[in-house]
């Protein structure tokens, strides 16, 4: 008896760019939940009698269930498939973000950020490893890209969100019910994409997933030096970025002088410059290759910025550019003058924020098998939660043992450092025999 043969057509252009969409805007909520805490940690501070240690648990605390948590999601979205797990995810993020909002007391506060944290990065492993599966062989880095872009755009939003939302400021709890509102529409997208998918999958030839053989845990061991120095590299990075985004708005308010609303405007710079710089980013590496050394340029761009703001030094006259520069955004009625000495740093800030996430997280689909990839990325980014719960809470800590934000400037810069190192083996690595390609262009992974 012979066997049928399936010859379902390539999934269409227009379903793969819908989908990325769909899912972009899911991770809008997600993010704009992360970062809701940074503009509110002087009114936690005044209205609740918050410290630096307090604000530092509420931002580490969401990372610390990941620790174990987002490996177990990696392999939950490589047994069951990523619509179910991602759909799962997203509604731990709504929930989360409601707890969060219920009441003033650090124990149920904490409590939320947890249960947020629970669903957020294992949502943010699932719809990673749905990118991949959409655009594998296709313009994977540009699709990373571009999600990261919309994705930013919520956290943009929340740091701007004194700004545009100024009414909500009066009290502490008013910004944190908008991110139940940004929970709730996470999860309106992922029951579309739910819907999308189920109806391309049978029609369209995409890669089949779900059902995969059970994970062995010394496997996860042997997914090679390319894959190690990735995650290294993920790790040193994003502790380097996101704990000082806890922290920032206040770090410019009471080094610098500056209101909240311009704190939050410099701060949401990072954001800014991500959402239209990664998916050039991506493009560029889809087209010249050379991964390794991207991502060396963008550790090296950070490793000065944080002693630059922290000793207040000012390289923008020299440069003969003084005074300050307007923000206008008139539909988010975000109005405001900005200090061109503290735009260049934060400015170069932006484009490794923008740089190495846009190389970083396509060059693990280029190194790992499919069946392998949500472990893959649920391993990794365990990793990286561990040095994000440390370092929030270990920048607390340093700032109200020293009453100032010296130290913990240093132990960001000293993090650049490491980024360079890993990067540059990475590079080494991958001029060998052991090479996965990530230095050639347009690499179609088999």
């Amino acid at each position: 008896m012979t066997q049928a043969i399936d010859f379902k057509r390539e999934v269409p252009a227009l379903f793969r760019w819908s989908v990325l969409v769909i899912i972009s805007f899911a991770m809008f909520g997600n993010y704009y939940i992360y970062d809701s805490i940074s503009p509110l940690a002087d009114l936690l501070a005044k209205d609740l009698h918050f410290s630096d240690s307090d604000i530092g648990l509420l931002q580490g605390i969401y990372s610390f269930p990941n620790i174990i948590m987002v490996l177990i999601g990696g392999m939950i979205i490589d047994r069951i498939g990523t619509k179910k797990a991602a759909l799962i995810f997203t509604v731990l993020v709504m929930f989360g973000a409601f707890v969060t909002a219920l009441k003033g007391n650090l124990y149920t506060m904490a409590a939320g950020r947890l249960i947020f944290g629970l669903g957020a990065e294992s949502m943010i492993v699932a719809i990673t490893t749905i990118i991949a599966r959409w655009f594998k062989g296709k313009e994977l880095s540009f699709a990373f890209g571009l999600n990261l872009t919309v994705a930013r755009l919520g956290s943009f939003l929340a740091l701007n969100s004194p700004t545009w939302g100024k009414s909500f400021y009066s009290s502490w709890d008013g910004p944190l019910w908008i991110t139940v509102g940004a929970g709730v529409f996470s999860v309106f997208c992922l029951i579309v994409f739910y819907f999308v998918d189920q109806y391309c999958d049978k029609r369209y030839n995409l890669e089949k997933e779900g059902g995969q053989d059970k994970v062995v845990f010394k496997e996860l061991f042997s997914f090679g030096r390319s894959f190690w120095f990735i995650t290294l590299l993920c790790v040193t990075f994003y502790s380097a970025m996101f704990p000082f985004q806890t922290f920032a708005i206040k770090f410019f308010q009471e080094v610098h002088g500056t209101s909240r609303e311009v704190g939050g405007n410099l701060s949401s710079i990072l954001t800014l410059a991500a959402m239209f710089c990664t998916p050039l980013f991506g493009l560029l590496a889809d087209k010249i290759g050379k991964r390794s050394l991207l991502m060396m340029f963008g550790s090296l761009l950070i490793i000065p910025v944080y002693l630059i703001m922290a000793y207040k030094l000012d390289i923008a006259t020299p440069l003969g550019l003084t005074g300050f520069i307007n923000l206008n955004i008139g539909f988010m009625d975000i109005h405001s003058s900005i200090p061109v000495y503290l735009i260049i740093p934060m400015s170069m800030m932006g484009i490794a924020f923008s740089l190495i996430p846009a190389v970083m997280w396509p060059s693990v689909a280029l190194i790992v098998k499919h069946s392998k990839l949500g472990t893959a990325y649920g391993l990794m980014t365990m990793i990286q939660n561990i040095g994000l719960w440390g370092m929030n809470v270990l920048i607390g800590m340093v700032n109200d043992m020293t009453h100032a934000y010296t130290a913990g400037m240093w132990l960001f810069s000293s993090l650049g450092f490491f980024g360079l190192l890993f990067s540059f083996l990475l590079w080494r690595n991958e001029l060998g025999p052991n090479s996965h390609g990530l230095e050639f262009p347009k690499l179609k992974k088999e």
